[in-house]
């Protein structure tokens, strides 16, 4: 298939990124799951600390028991589910080894985390959607941290960021209209006096969006929806979870 020049079949691939809820049921490979995992691993970590890990959930039970806690019914019907985790439990045997006492417990070191299993899990769509797959995140793994840590055995210096879950997909929905770049791109300074002209224009785009979109269809634009979702805090228990983890961010 030909690309448009400067474009390859990754850039398309990635251009065209929807969330998959619904699953045929039919099982992913295990040979193709850990080969979307390796290709995941291939992503750059700062100062190469890898301070994430996955936890790959395979017991019906247990999926069932995921998908009642982060209140998402695909973490149960979908092939395959990972939970991508924060990790310094790790780190603290590689300093252990070397006799050194890890003092991790900085706000820094905890960015790390969250932009190393970020980054990870990046690749981890990107590979699934070049085989074929489909998938989703799943934020709401952080509506029952505690409950989901014990459910996954996590120790201290182990969090949970956000679940991915992987199948065929049943469905693919519309691809959702992003940002228009200048809205993200700024040349050598912050310019938010585009902001105005620039989310009038997204609005109405989202607007035709919803309108005209298979399911689900509405008339809201997105700052209404990012208004709505911004009037209040979301999971006020999150802070002193992290803190039971061995992270109070100095």
């Amino acid at each position: 298939m030909s690309q448009p020049q400067g474009s390859s079949e990754t850039i398309r691939l990635m251009k065209n990124h929807v969330s998959v809820r619904h699953y045929t049921g039919e099982p992913i490979p295990r040979e193709h799951l850990l080969e979307i995992l390796r290709a995941a691993q291939g992503a750059a970590s700062s100062h190469f600390v890898q301070a994430y890990s996955i936890v790959h959930i395979t017991d019906p039970e247990k999926k069932q028991k995921m998908a009642e806690l982060s209140r998402n019914p695909q973490v149960g019907t979908c092939s395959d589910f990972l939970l991508f985790c924060g990790d310094y439990k790790r780190l603290e045997y590689a300093c252990r080894k070397h006799g050194v006492n890890m003092d991790y417990d900085h706000l820094d070191y905890f960015i790390v985390a969250i932009a190393d299993t970020a980054i990870i899990a990046q690749n981890a769509i990107t590979a699934a959607e070049s085989l074929g797959y489909g998938g989703c995140y799943i934020g709401g793994v952080r509506n029952n941290p505690g409950p989901i840590s014990e459910l996954a055995g996590l120790p201290d210096k182990v969090f949970p960021i956000f679940g991915l879950t992987l199948g065929v997909p049943a469905r693919i929905n519309e691809v959702k209209p992003r940002l228009p770049l200048e809205a993200i791109l700024h040349e050598n300074e912050y310019d938010e006096t585009k902001y105005p002209a620039l989310l009038d224009q997204y609005d109405e785009t989202m607007r035709t969006y919803h309108r005209q979109r298979t399911s689900n269809k509405r008339e809201t634009s997105w700052t209404e929806d990012m208004a709505d979702f911004l009037k209040s805090g979301r999971r006020p228990f999150m802070r002193e979870f992290i803190e039971s983890k061995g992270f109070s961010l100095r």
